[in-house]
């Protein structure tokens, strides 16, 4: 490898013509900023004499917008109070679940260890009974056959 350093190449820029035409129409750019800058001066003084109004307008247009997101923002009032809602819900939700948890909890060990909630059982689903003892079971309801009674 050559790691010998060759000379640089021209640098490219403004050709010397170039540079010449800038120069030259620098005065035409200078008259045509200074008549941007004198069309403008009315409307810039305007903005300076009623700065104080327009920094009132705009802070009391950035007052009602964090407002407006506040209350109604993705993480606003609205959001929150709809969600702390759900939360108590289902918080309750939760608390009805343990309790009927804690039954079945309950009703299975007694079916462990019970004999009496095994009779019991034993009685009501199976239909099982004593010698001499009569079982009454209700008749299943009865369902229309025709259509108008489903309407």
């Amino acid at each position: 490898m050559d790691f010998r350093v060759k000379k640089f190449p021209k640098v490219r820029g403004f050709p010397e013509d170039g540079l010449r035409a800038v120069v030259e129409k620098a005065p035409q750019a200078e008259a045509l900023a200074e008549r941007w800058v004198e069309k403008s001066r009315p409307f810039l003084n305007v903005l300076y004499n009623d700065r104080r109004r327009l920094a009132t307008a705009a802070v009391a247009v950035l007052t009602v917008w964090l407002f407006l997101h506040v209350m109604f923002g993705a993480n606003g009032m609205v959001v929150y109070r709809s969600k702390r809602a759900e939360r108590q819900k289902l918080q309750a939700d939760i608390e009805k679940l343990q309790r009927e948890n804690d039954l079945y909890e309950q009703r299975i060990k007694a079916l462990q260890n019970d004999p009496q909630a095994i009779e019991k059982e034993a009685r009501e689903q199976l239909h099982y009974a004593r010698p001499g003892e009569v079982v009454y079971v209700e008749p299943a309801p009865v369902r229309p056959h025709n259509n108008t009674a489903r309407k």
